[in-house]
């Protein structure tokens, strides 16, 4: 394959540069001018050609919760916005994977599914911290990219831990050298605050204040400091505020956020109502606009989709508390970051790769492979008209959930192609076309 003519993103260049991508054996094997070769041959003329968006933070709910989403609609779904690689967590699938052998039934059910490439996070609960703890870590720790937990849980499965549980998983995490991610919000205020507002009302201002901004605070502040004591690989998923980030950077630990809190707040959320509903809730104006300020000093180091899906029955259960938390994000991940972002100058062009690609691939440790247009790595590529606009609508969606809060709104930019390994899995005008099971599992073992 070779592509000719494109605005191709070389890494470390403020600007894209007009260069042709020469792809064999799925690999990119060249990058220059007037490139040429007998293979199929695409014209990207006045288009960008970005590294392959990666989503480090899906739940595809594969296998256990397969009305919700499954992996063949999730990975065409991140394929339709330019995604070629994802993490899925291991908390919304049963058995979630918290020992090897429920990794390898999740594998197992998963691997003839998606059209892109994936890879797994382990998971460390309450539950999983009383099995034989620290053998099952060490033998996740070759297939997983990092272990995910909770200071608060909504799930019975995998239940939260405490502060002294925490502190047991980060010295274990830094003995096999592993990253482990936090949902970060603190049990006790938010435990006490959804008593009282549950007993006030049943709006989206009622359960936002069951969980406000100091409620991720107080948790980010608590975590960074048992970090800080264990010199462990801290990294906090899905932030919502400004104050939180600072306190990470000072940690020193990262962290992410996601489209939705860069989109919406407080008031869109009383507008928009459960379809908006996340968990940790929107925030306020202030904190978005912070968030984006944030995001291109580098301060944040990615954005990650979050993606979590539900059906009708579960969006709009007659109640905001027991309407089911979470949207589907990775179709519209990257897509929002070239219009909103990009477009609107928040961010510019190094930053936006850098947050889609890169800055994912160097966290988690396979930038050798992926993460960038260079010579050698696996060609994951995605395609955009720069002139095209297309509006949202959730009937659309290649994923099962069709309840999105960007309904109706219009991005500057359109995927025109995603490719992973070389091969065309995504075109605009045909749809998916690749197969059930091209993705192949990526870990960092293999």
């Amino acid at each position: 394959m070779l592509i000719k003519n494109g605005q191709v993103a070389l890494p470390g260049l403020d600007e894209p540069k007009i260069i042709d991508v020469k792809i064999e054996g799925g690999k990119i094997a060249d990058i220059g001018e007037n490139l040429s070769g007998d293979s199929d041959i695409i014209d990207a003329s006045g288009m960008y050609v970005l590294p392959g968006g990666i989503d480090p933070h899906t739940h595809f709910d594969d296998p256990g919760y397969t009305q919700r989403e499954d992996f063949y609609h999730g990975s065409c779904a991140a394929a339709s916005g330019g995604i070629t690689t994802i993490i899925d967590m291991p908390c919304t699938s049963i058995p979630p994977v918290t020992d090897i052998e429920n990794l390898r039934k999740k594998l197992s059910a998963v691997e003839r599914k998606s059209v892109i490439d994936f890879g797994f996070f382990g998971g460390v609960s309450a539950l999983s911290l009383q099995q034989n703890f620290f053998e099952n870590f060490k033998k996740l720790a070759n297939y997983v990219f990092g272990i995910k937990t909770y200071f608060i849980s909504g799930m019975d499965t995998f239940p939260r831990l405490n502060h002294y549980q925490f502190k047991k998983v980060l010295e274990a995490a830094k003995i096999l050298k592993i990253p482990v991610l936090l949902h970060a919000e603190d049990f006790d205020y938010v435990s006490s605050a959804t008593q009282e507002m549950m007993k006030r009302g049943d709006s989206p201002r009622d359960y936002y204040l069951s969980r406000p901004e100091i409620a991720e605070i107080l948790a980010v502040q608590n975590a960074v400091e048992i970090a800080r004591l264990v010199g462990a690989d801290l990294h906090i998923v899905h932030i919502t505020t400004g104050k939180a980030v600072e306190i990470v950077k000072s940690g020193p630990a990262t962290c992410e956020t996601a489209p939705h809190y860069l989109a919406f707040t407080l008031d869109d959320f009383e507008k928009i109502g459960s379809p908006l509903k996340v968990t940790p809730p929107v925030k306020t104006a202030d904190n978005r606009e912070k968030l984006w300020k944030l995001l291109a000093q580098g301060k944040i180091d990615f954005v990650a989709s979050d993606h979590a899906p539900a059906p009708e029955e579960e969006k709009f259960s007659g109640s905001i508390w027991t309407d089911y938390s979470g949207i589907p994000g990775t179709a519209t991940l990257l897509p929002f970051l070239f219009s909103e972002g990009l477009f609107k100058k928040r961010i510019s062009f190094k930053k936006l790769v850098q947050i889609v690609s890169e800055n994912a691939a160097k966290r988690y440790g396979f930038f050798g492979r992926k993460g960038s247009i260079e010579i050698g790595k696996d060609a994951d590529l995605t395609i955009i008209d720069p002139e095209a606009h297309w509006t949202v609508k959730g009937e659309k969606l290649l994923s099962k959930g069709k309840i999105t809060p960007f309904e109706g709104m219009t991005f500057s930019g359109k995927i025109v192609k995603t490719i992973v390994r070389g091969k065309v899995v995504y075109d605009s005008s045909a749809g998916i076309v690749a197969d059930a099971g091209y993705g192949k599992f990526l870990s960092p073992s293999n």
